[in-house]
């Protein structure tokens, strides 16, 4: 591929782009923990399981006539979980293909859906403000809904080390900090100037941060315990659509609605450094989502999704704004 590398200290990184396919505007992104299998969320209404290693199409399902912004594996159930602009939450059987529940969530477009690691949970965030918690042991019963967010909430996601914790992204320009069962805020992250739209843990350090992106075109790592902004990457030109942390390498993954190669649609960043260390130019216009699920990225774009695997090169060797209604 087409990659720029910038050498650091700390991890000698190597791209390999193992998967593309051109589709309709991708709004989300999820990668199977076992299988080599990514889901893709469509502004069609569509979802699509592709094995990004045989280029198969292993399950589709036409979801609803609008935008689906959310759709999540939960690999322990065989699930597939949808959420769309139709406000609904569906849940499926990625191996049959049934709908086995489908609910309204929330008042408004669903955004973001995060699945608990251990408990039969998952939270939801939408554009009515509100984040809620769904228990599927108990019928999909609403359990808890989060309120304080001042305008839509764009990303939720679950602390990987305190599974009692999560975060959550909104255009009213805060991060704001939750734990699970307290319907209000333990703390608020302000520095952004405009709203932000993403927002991820850091899995493999000691290091208490997170990172978010907004419509400002900064990407930030916050102290989570400190409620301090510690480093700020700028060089995005474009609205920040999707940050995250690699969880065994120290680098960060920003995605941004730039069109052009030039201004780097996909940053890789060195975490310790801030240094940029390469762009992903796969020339599928805007980048609206991300996931990185072991050494393997997956991104979606305007016109398809990419699958590349970012690695090591060090231990190869020695082991072998804009209007957010309308997008």
């Amino acid at each position: 591929g087409r990659f720029r590398h910038h050498q650091c200290s700390s991890v000698e990184m190597e791209s390999h782009r193992q998967f593309v396919r051109h589709s309709e505007r991708v709004k989300s992104v999820d990668l199977h923990p076992s299988e080599p299998w990514l889901l893709v969320g469509l502004m069609n209404g569509e979802v699509n399981v592709w094995n990004y290693q045989t280029e198969a199409l292993v399950k589709n399902f036409k979801v609803c006539e609008s935008p689906v912004r959310a759709a999540v594996f939960v690999a322990r159930k065989g699930w597939v979980i949808t959420g769309s602009d139709d406000k609904h939450v569906r849940v499926y059987d990625y191996n049959s293909g049934e709908c086995l529940r489908q609910f309204e969530a929330h008042n408004d477009f669903v955004r973001s859906i995060a699945v608990h690691p251990t408990k039969p949970i998952i939270l939801t965030a939408g554009d009515d403000k509100l984040i809620k918690q769904w228990n599927w042991e108990n019928e999909w019963a609403l359990e808890q809904t989060y309120e304080g967010h001042g305008h839509y909430v764009m990303q939720v996601v679950l602390n990987p080390k305190d599974g009692d914790s999560f975060a959550s992204a909104s255009m009213d320009n805060t991060i704001k900090l939750w734990h699970i069962g307290s319907a209000t805020a333990v703390g608020t992250l302000v520095g952004h100037e405009k709203g932000v739209n993403c927002v991820d843990f850091c899995h493999g350090s000691d290091k208490s941060y997170l990172v978010s992106g907004a419509d400002d075109h900064l990407v930030k790592i916050w102290d989570y315990k400190t409620k301090k902004c510690v480093h700020t990457l700028e060089g995005h030109t474009m609205n920040v659509t999707s940050v995250r942390f690699h969880p065994s390498l120290p680098l960060v993954i920003s995605a941004a609605e730039c069109m052009g190669d030039l201004s780097g649609t996909v940053r890789v960043w060195n975490a310790e450094s801030n240094r940029l260390e390469s762009v992903l130019n796969d020339e599928l216009e805007r980048a609206w989502c991300t996931r990185v699920v072991g050494d393997t990225v997956a991104v979606g774009y305007d016109k398809g999704c990419v699958v590349h695997r970012i690695t090591n090169k060090q231990v190869q060797k020695s082991s072998g704004a804009s209007d957010k209604k309308a997008e």
